[in-house]
């Protein structure tokens, strides 16, 4: 069990783990400079089986741990917790993204990290017909008992995530911030819904975070959608522009061997050359839901 509680009447972690010390050491690899997903990942994958303690020292991470779980504490609603690569309930299907994450925070109900799920995702500046499409096809991905995934921004993914819980439906956000963060501002009620009744997941070290100013926390986004390729096991995108962060894990999904799925009506714009582009990758064109129905339930 940790020495140091993450939540009240947190889960009882594997003997051999110190939660807290882990979270610690965590939040001081990032300080190091040059720290970033590919180097932490770098150096993990140069030494299988080494755990953040490793490298840092304990009393180190001691005091990061207990200023990040005071942090925490004080900021959310409910209970936290995490999850460490070399832990049984760590899914080690995140090992298939580019630069794989060593922790995440977590709320909400963990389980739902092991039903099958899709990510629906796209631009914060969907069309109407955009927002009609993303809700018809979460609606018919809930009735055959998908969890819908997607990064709690604004438009596609805050569509995903409302029509999933209206249907009756299951989510899991995938964040580009701290647990802490809420962003954008006017989803806070809904994070912390779906934070009570579903599953919240962030890889984002809060001390970093909160040293940095927000253009630099913006490269924190793209690497989210990697990891949220990883945990599903397809993606589709409603819409995206030429630049969308979307395209990234796009790219992800490919390189993964997840399967793509991209709506007719991206490829109909005269405008975007990328639906093209990634159909001759593999990416499957949506006419209708049969398309994605056909290869993922049959």
């Amino acid at each position: 069990m940790a020495s140091l509680p993450l939540s009240r009447g947190s889960e009882i972690f594997d003997d051999a783990i110190d939660a807290a010390i882990e979270l610690g050491a965590y939040e001081r690899l990032w300080m190091q400079a040059g720290a970033s997903f590919k180097t932490l990942a770098s150096r993990f994958a140069k030494d299988p089986g080494a755990r953040p303690s490793d490298f840092i020292d304990r009393g180190e991470a001691e005091v990061a741990a207990a200023k990040t779980i005071e942090h925490l504490r004080a900021r959310l609603q409910g209970g936290f917790n995490i999850r460490l690569h070399g832990e049984v309930e760590y899914p080690e299907r995140l090992r298939e993204a580019t630069h794989p994450v060593e922790l995440l925070y977590y709320q909400g109900h963990w389980d739902l990290i092991h039903t099958r799920s899709v990510a629906v995702v796209g631009t914060r500046d969907p069309s109407p017909d955009g927002r009609a499409r993303a809700r018809k096809i979460v609606k018919s991905l809930v009735e055959d008992g998908f969890t819908i995934v997607s990064g709690l921004a604004r438009g596609v993914d805050t569509v995903a995530h409302r029509t999933a819980i209206e249907a009756g439906g299951k989510t899991i956000a995938v964040l580009g911030t701290p647990l802490s963060s809420h962003y954008p501002a006017e989803n806070a009620e809904l994070q912390e819904f779906i934070a009570r009744e579903h599953l919240v997941i962030s890889q984002v070290p809060i001390e970093r975070y909160a040293a940095q100013n927000p253009t630099t926390n913006r490269f924190f986004f793209p690497e989210r959608n990697k990891t949220m390729s990883a945990l599903t096991e397809a993606t589709i995108i409603v819409e995206a522009g030429e630049t969308s962060g979307t395209l990234v894990q796009a790219r992800e999904a490919i390189k993964q061997g997840r399967k793509l799925f991209i709506l007719n009506s991206a490829f109909e714009n005269p405008r975007l050359t990328w639906p093209a582009r990634f159909e001759e990758q593999g990416a499957i064109r949506v006419r209708d839901y049969n398309d994605v129905r056909q290869r993922l339930v049959g």
